[in-house]
């Protein structure tokens, strides 16, 4: 079960992160990967590493997930490449950390932009791709931020964005299941990646998770990827709407 060879996976945000994470995962099931960042430098380099330890085909793309021509020409490379795309892993995103009372309109159009509308143009884009093939896994990274609230760090724009995103893998799920397609969402909670490594080591972080986090701990590396695989499946046929959160237990209590 959950071999994917053969098939090719797209997955965003993947010079670094949950994304470079998630790519590795797949490889490893045996999907040719196209790779998307705007990283051009690290998405070449994690290219070459991907394909000679797992043996896969790895196409690198530039890619900006908040301009719809970027995203058009990255389809267009993919599809040139391929001539198809079985999987869809929207995982690109950014923020800017502020409260409700604090939060400047151009931080909120960043976030929303990159967090929200990047999912919508991604989906148009190479769900097209899966309309003429009758086939598709479309598989959203929200967040557990977007399932509830949090009174540690000041965030607003995020959780606005994450919720959007839970609720579009819903619509777009019931919109697209006569073709074959399948739209799930990820809610990852606390994982360690290059970016939240510094905040998340700090003393106060620490005890948060320790009081708040029934598992006591952060994600570990690759833990999300056993979510993605079973998503990105064709046993995970029967499977669409469903949002998966992958967080320690956090959002249960």
């Amino acid at each position: 079960m959950f071999d994917l060879s053969g098939q090719v996976a797209v997955v965003t945000g993947a010079s670094s992160g949950l994304g470079k994470q998630m790519a590795r995962g797949f490889a490893k099931q045996g999907a040719n990967l196209a790779i998307l960042a705007r990283r051009m430098e690290r998405l070449e380099e994690f290219a070459k590493e991907l394909s000679d330890e797992y043996k896969v085909e790895v196409l690198p793309v530039k890619c900006d997930v908040t301009s719809s021509d970027s995203i058009n020409a990255a389809a267009k490379a993919v599809e040139d490449k391929y001539g198809k795309v079985d999987i869809l892993l929207n995982c690109a995103g950014s923020s800017k950390d502020k409260g409700v009372l604090d939060m400047a309109d151009d931080e909120w159009d960043f976030t929303i932009a990159t967090d929200e509308t990047s999912v919508f143009k991604m989906t148009r884009a190479f769900g097209s791709i899966m309309k003429k093939q009758k086939y598709g896994r479309i598989i959203n990274i929200a967040s557990m931020y977007g399932l509830v609230g949090n009174t540690e760090i000041p965030t607003i724009a995020y959780h606005a964005s994450k919720g959007a995103v839970v609720n579009f893998t819903r619509a777009v799920a019931a919109e697209l299941a006569t073709y074959g397609i399948t739209c799930n969402a990820i809610c990852p909670g606390y994982f360690y990646t290059e970016l939240t490594q510094p905040v998340l080591d700090t003393e106060q972080f620490q005890a948060f998770a320790k009081e708040h986090v029934p598992m006591k701990r952060y994600g570990k590396e690759g833990e999300l990827n056993a979510a993605a695989i079973f998503l990105a499946s064709k046993e995970a046929s029967y499977v669409t709407g469903a949002i998966i959160p992958v967080d320690g237990g956090y959002t249960a209590v």
